[in-house]
C-alpha cells in the first residue's frame, strides 16, 4: 500500500465550481491515486454541520458527481468530520478526501523489502515554499 495523505478544502459561500473533478478522475483512472473517503459537509452560520449528498451539492442540477458515489472505505468517521468541521468557517461548505498515493506503493514495498522503516513523515505547506522560493530568488 501507498502512502495515504488527507485533504480538506474549503469552499467560501458553499460555492463549488466542480472543476477539479476531472482532474481527480483523471488521477484515478491513471492509477496515480486511489480514493478511500470523499465526504463534504456544510457548516451552518449557526455553527451547526450538515453531511452533504455527493450527487448534487450544489442543488443546481449541473454538478454531476456521481461517479464519486459510495465511496467509503470507512477510514473517516464522525469524529474527523467534526476536526474538519472546526476548520470550517460558518457559512462555507468542505471536502473531505482520504486517498492512497498509489505511484508510491512498489517504491515503499521496496523499501520495506530492504528493511527501511519510516521514521517520519510531513508535507510542505505551499504557500510557504512559493515565499521561500521568491525570498531566495529575489535575494539572488
Amino acid at each position: 500500500m501507498g502512502p495515504i495523505d488527507y485533504l480538506v478544502v474549503e469552499f467560501p459561500g458553499n460555492r463549488m465550481t466542480g472543476e477539479a473533478f476531472p482532474l481527480l478522475v483523471d488521477l484515478v483512472d491513471r492509477g496515480i491515486v486511489r480514493i478511500l473517503d470523499l465526504m463534504f459537509i456544510r457548516k451552518d452560520e449557526d455553527g451547526s454541520v450538515t453531511a452533504l449528498e455527493i450527487a448534487d451539492l450544489t442543488g443546481d442540477g449541473e454538478l454531476d458527481l456521481t461517479v464519486f458515489e459510495g465511496v467509503h472505505s470507512g477510514v473517516l468517521g464522525q469524529d474527523d468530520l467534526e476536526e474538519a468541521a472546526v476548520a470550517v468557517e460558518p457559512g462555507n461548505s468542505a471536502g473531505l478526501l482520504v486517498y492512497e498515493n498509489l505511484w508510491a506503493a512498489p517504491f515503499a514495498a521496496a523499501l520495506r523489502r530492504g528493511g527501511g522503516q519510516l521514521v517520519a513523515s510531513g508535507r510542505l505547506n505551499v504557500q510557504a515554499v512559493l515565499a521561500s522560493l521568491e525570498a531566495a530568488e529575489a535575494a539572488s
